[in-house]
């Protein structure tokens, strides 16, 4: 999300040497007890970041021991502000947040039913709530607290995980209301946050 056109750039100018290295950021990942958010607190740690790694049960998940694991229920809006309080006390700055936290892919099958698949008339209630608190409301709060802290640093990149189920179904119909308000959610945090230096996408 930029109003820069590449069309005006001269790349003889530009530095393309990849420079991965992140030492010195520091990054805080969360739902990273498992899958993706699991291997993305992996790959920053071995570019050199500082990550701090959350989830109800990431105190036993496969990480480096260089990761600083915190246990937080993202649902638990004082868990989430004393996670902040840690990483502002411990390191004095955030340089990245990764909302890689969800919910509702939990309790699949139901008295012996598949539910994840089935029409929207059919699925369960809970997975709305799940989806919607543990995923968009999760990513809303986390981006809140991690904006207080970019914006006075100027600087910061807010990475919301997606799905291709925004764009067209799949799953069901409440993944994919979900992954749309990140979406937007991202979009509209981009907007609001473009003249402070912070950074907010989709991946």
């Amino acid at each position: 999300m930029t109003d820069l056109d590449v069309t005006d750039l001269d790349v003889t100018d530009l530095d393309v040497t990849p420079d991965r290295s992140l030492a010195g950021r520091v990054a805080l990942v969360t739902g990273a007890s498992r899958g993706v958010g699991r291997g993305i607190a992996a790959a920053l740690a071995d570019a050199g970041a500082t990550v701090y790694a959350t989830g109800r049960s990431v105190m036993g998940a496969d990480l480096a021991p260089t990761i600083v694991r915190v246990a937080c229920d993202h649902t638990d809006d004082q868990q989430v502000a004393d996670l902040f309080s840690r990483v502002q006390s411990d390191s004095g700055r955030l340089d990245l947040l990764v909302n890689s936290a969800w919910g509702g892919y939990e309790r699949m099958v139901e008295d012996g039913r598949f539910t994840w698949n089935a029409p929207f008339w059919d699925q369960p209630l809970w997975r709305w709530d799940a989806m919607m608190d543990a995923g968009v409301r999760a990513a809303y709060l986390a981006s809140q607290h991690a904006a207080r802290m970019m914006v006075p640093a100027g600087r910061g990149l807010i990475v919301n995980i997606s799905s291709w189920a925004a764009q067209k179904h799949i799953g069901n119909v409440l993944y994919g209301l979900a992954k749309n308000a990140t979406d937007k959610l991202t979009a509209d945090t981009a907007h609001e946050l473009r003249g402070h230096g912070v950074t907010v996408i989709s991946l």
